[in-house]
């Protein structure tokens, strides 16, 4: 297997049947931490859109006839390309993302390790025969590919949240068509280089990279084509896609905007809690949909746990993604630097206390900002109500388990909720009343391959990761055979 560097892995035009296709329309992308300007990439429009979805339209009838076996063998060699060249991957993405190299490449095992399983669901798509009704009749329910799947990324994650939707895509038998984010798109087009490199073939994946997202994302929620389309991403964008898509009844899989709550009762371990409080929330500098967004601390330890968490905060570094040692680099854009800072001031003016950080640290750019505690938060405050995304934790108290559990639920979203907790009746109460997808108990950490990743409510729709996973890209179908003896 060839090892790459990160330059021959960065790739700036779109990838459709296996070509790299340039536009005369170009867009730059650049690097957070320096304002370099890392590739002038490909900009497509609806024509070039249409033109992926046709590819794969017709790469669809070869992959589809592929063995299990056949299409795992080329996924599991498309997981140890992304394993081999993990380092020049996770520069890249550093580059272009911000993220420190070490977590950067972090997220690449991940990415792959989405590959890796679900090459091995690929094998185990398993259809039933139903008991007998009629003893001259069987019924057998078969599972086959959905068909043509179209998929629209984010920036924060743009290794992960490519592979988890093109590995259960193509282990089910579809081909796929990925908008990656303007921000950040070099990511997705590494990996169309390392997938071409192992054999994939030709049209079963396509990138288009694009500035004109409302267009190229219109096409793709709307063509008969297209027959699902999974998007994370914002939720009022999310609602836009789904009404779309119900043009030709289209499936859905959406991962949207959260508000996560981190209780911490007063049984819990102080320190543990403040640790995973900490690696819940400044993961990606806290651009993460599943972080911490709101923290909730029973009245009675409030004091001591936000002594911990400042001290903790003050530790952390921040800097470029190159330098040894970061914990943090940049925000992304400038847009959401004047979020953070208009959420932590308005909390100050409203009497809220910034107990450390609170403004960007020009001394190393300006899309850096200190990493921030903020005390005294209560619920009508925009914080409190506004999906933060980024390095601010913002505490709120409470005094009795369940008020603290209805402000937690006191959100129209379900993405992510954590708490902390010793005591074994609390935790089954707790994690039984929480009203979202996923609750992380004691721990920030809750994303695995083998983890149904997803929320309720207006945090979206399906499940990403697991044995669940896959089934996002199958279709049942009932076959009736009769006239037997």
């Amino acid at each position: 297997m060839s090892a790459h560097s990160m330059s021959s892995l960065t790739k700036s035009d779109c990838f459709i049947e296996g070509h790299w296709v340039p536009t005369e329309k170009r867009f730059n992308v650049t690097n957070p931490a320096t304002g370099e300007v890392l590739a002038e990439v490909a900009d497509a429009d609806d024509e070039l859109t249409q033109r992926a979805i046709n590819v794969a339209e017709t790469a669809l009838a070869k992959w589809r006839k592929k063995t299990a076996r056949e299409r795992a063998v080329l996924l599991r060699k498309w997981y140890q390309s992304m394993m081999d060249n993990k380092q020049a991957l996770g520069e890249l993405m550093s580059a272009e993302q911000g993220k420190p190299i070490p977590e950067a490449v972090g997220e690449v095992e991940y990415g792959a390790s989405f590959v890796d399983w679900f090459a091995g669901e690929a094998e185990r798509i398993n259809g039933d025969i139903l008991p007998l009704t009629d003893s001259s009749k069987r019924v057998l329910v078969t599972k086959e590919p959905v068909g043509v799947c179209a998929a629209i990324t984010p920036w924060n994650f743009p290794n992960a949240m490519i592979t988890r939707k093109i590995a259960p895509a193509l282990a089910a038998g579809c081909t796929i068509v990925v908008k990656p984010p303007q921000l950040t798109p070099l990511s997705s087009l590494a990996l169309a280089q390392l997938a071409s490199e192992v054999g994939i073939p030709d049209g079963v994946i396509n990138i288009i990279p694009t500035s004109d997202a409302k267009t190229v994302g219109k096409r793709l929620a709307t063509s008969p084509q297209v027959r699902k389309l999974s998007f994370t991403g914002s939720t009022g964008v999310g609602k836009i896609l789904m009404q779309q898509c119900s043009e030709h009844v289209s499936k859905v899989s959406l991962e949207l905007g959260g508000n996560a709550p981190f209780l911490v009762f007063d049984d819990a371990d102080i320190e543990q809690a403040a640790e995973q409080l900490i690696a819940c929330k400044f993961r990606n500098g806290g651009q993460t949909c599943v972080s911490a967004n709101r923290v909730l601390v029973q009245e009675s330890v409030a004091e001591k746990f936000t002594q911990a968490i400042v001290s903790k905060v003050k530790a952390l570094k921040v800097g470029p993604g190159t330098e040894e040692g970061v914990d943090l680099g940049p925000l992304i854009d400038q847009d959401a630097v004047d979020k953070v800072q208009r959420l932590v001031l308005s909390a100050k003016s409203d009497g809220a206390t910034i107990e450390a950080g609170g403004s960007v640290m020009t001394e190393l750019g300006d899309l850096f900002y200190a990493p921030t505690v903020v005390s005294g938060v209560t619920d009508d405050m925009d914080i409190t109500k506004e999906e933060i995304f980024g390095p601010v934790i913002a505490i709120n108290t409470f005094e009795t388990e369940e008020e603290g559990i209805k402000k937690a639920n006191d959100t129209p979203f379900g993405l992510a909720s954590y708490f902390a907790a010793k005591d074994t009746s609390r935790i089954f109460r707790v994690s039984e009343a929480l009203e979202y997808g996923m609750v992380g108990v004691n721990t920030g950490g809750i994303s695995h391959a083998y983890n149904p990743f997803g929320g309720i409510k207006e945090s979206g729709i399906g499940r990403e990761g697991s044995k669940y996973g896959i089934d996002e890209y199958l279709e049942l179908k009932t076959v009736t055979l009769g006239g037997l003896e």
